[in-house]
């Protein structure tokens, strides 16, 4: 499947899939990590140092294609 993706969109579908393995493992290092995740006002992330490692995984990850 290829879908072009906002980093908006990628960052919610990564949240998507830790919580669906949280809700399978109750790990509670990957609930804390939800929690820093957790976007405010669906735009802003709970910990904003989080959303700045994920633009620099987005560049790094999209560096390497």
């Amino acid at each position: 499947m290829n879908i072009l993706l906002t980093d908006l969109q990628a960052y919610q579908i990564m949240i998507c899939f830790l919580e669906k393995h949280y809700f399978r493992t109750k790990s509670e290092d990957i609930g804390s990590l939800l929690g820093d995740l957790t976007l405010l006002n669906k735009r802003i992330s709970a910990d904003p140092a989080a959303w700045t490692d994920w633009e620099s995984c987005i560049k790094e990850v999209t560096k390497m294609q």
